[in-house]
């Protein structure tokens, strides 16, 4: 489904993110680990042609997406939710979920009425401005947003970050819905350690702008998380 072979990534000309290979199956959910600062972020920008400057191949379902501006990855099928969420808080819910519609390869624009199964109080909420609902509530409307651009994999970062617990629990258990039931291939950027081996099938563990270690979540041992995560 999406496949990295030697990626680099730069901001001006400090390289960030360094000779980096990773494949993400179809329907398979991988989890990118690591400290603070260690290129997480950067390699979902850079998948997103979001950088200064990138080289190496990148790769989404056989075609090579790594020349293409941000829209046209987005209509090839990356869907992404941004650390912060990205909510235009002078938008309502109805017209931020809308703009996912933009990123759709069809032309109709029209939110589907299972985002609203997923996340009940999105309908409650259609005419309340987005900056004025709750972290929990925002981080709904950022998945089902990216949701309705009908992406072939998912990209998201730490959507569990600073979301009452309550919520957490709902939001990890509708992104392993979205993978196991509908097949959607998913990459999770996440310090969340329970949720990754919950949720993951496989992990990336990324150290100063490279993979240190990818592996199967179930060689995700305490050794490896101390090594690469503990501060």
């Amino acid at each position: 489904m999406l496949e990295l072979s030697n990626v680099d990534g730069f901001y001006g000309r400090s390289r960030a993110l360094q000779s980096v290979s990773l494949s993400v199956g179809k329907g398979e959910f991988v989890s990118v680990l690591g400290r603070n600062g260690v290129g997480k972020t950067t390699l979902l920008r850079t998948i997103l042609g979001l950088m200064s400057k990138t080289s190496g191949s990148i790769r989404l379902d056989g075609s090579e997406i790594g020349e293409l501006p941000t829209h046209r990855r987005a209509k090839a099928g990356l869907g992404y939710v941004p650390q912060g969420r990205g909510i235009l808080p002078d938008f309502t819910v109805r017209e931020n979920l809308l703009l996912g519609t933009y990123a759709a390869e069809t032309s109709e624009r029209r939110i589907q009425d299972y985002v609203f199964e997923l996340f009940p109080i999105l309908r409650e909420f259609l005419g309340r401005r987005g900056g004025n609902l709750s972290g929990g509530q925002q981080q709904q409307l950022a998945i089902a947003r990216a949701l309705l651009s009908q992406p072939k994999i998912l990209l998201l970062d730490e959507p569990t970050e600073g979301i009452q617990p309550n919520i957490v629990e709902q939001i990890e258990d509708i992104l392993i819905d979205l993978n196991r039931k509908r097949g959607l291939s998913i990459i999770l950027v996440e310090q969340n350690i329970t949720f990754a081996r919950r949720a993951s099938h496989r992990f990336a563990m990324l150290n100063r702008g490279s993979v240190a270690v990818s592996d199967r979540i179930e060689a995700l041992s305490d050794d490896l998380i101390h090594r690469y995560l503990v501060v």
